[in-house]
């Protein structure tokens, strides 16, 4: 169980790891586009938050890459089971259906839902932020439609 436990750990340390980076990525893309002057706040508004969320989903991707290597590579899943598919099933939290871990194995499918629970709550947060700096900036620039109640 302590091997179990161990490769979890590790696993979703290095998810963190490229969340963070992520997230400092979207949230720099997000406040250079809110550095702009925009004649179509609602587009430009529309457009920040599509970016921060296509960034994010991204990253999602490359976590669920990384749980589905560490399965293929300690052998967590029955043979011939596809291992992207369980991956996903544990990272989303969507539960066992038609593939199950091995007994040796079983601890690091919950573990890799808490981390993904885990990290759509970040994501949440992040895109909450990039929400409200966005409308605190079209706001302070006076963007048609946007007022002062908008700047939180």
């Amino acid at each position: 169980m302590a091997l179990q436990f161990l490769v979890g750990t590790v696993v979703s340390l290095v998810n963190i790891m490229i969340h963070a980076l992520v997230t400092i990525g979207a949230i720099g893309v997000a406040r250079a586009a809110g550095l702009r002057h925009t004649v179509r706040p609602r587009l430009h508004l529309m457009t920040v938050m599509v970016g921060a969320a296509a960034a994010l989903m991204v990253a999602h991707t490359l976590e669920i890459l990384v749980w589905a290597l560490a399965y293929w590579t300690i052998g967590a899943t029955p043979p011939g089971s596809e291992v992207l598919y369980f991956a996903f099933v544990n990272y989303t939290t969507l539960g066992y259906g038609d593939i199950t871990p091995v007994p040796a194995w079983r601890l690091t499918g919950p573990m890799a839902a808490m981390n993904g629970i885990l990290l759509f709550g970040w994501s949440t947060a992040v895109l909450f932020e990039v929400l409200r700096k966005t409308l605190v900036h079209l706001a302070a620039i006076d963007a048609p439609g946007f007022s002062s109640e908008d700047r939180g």
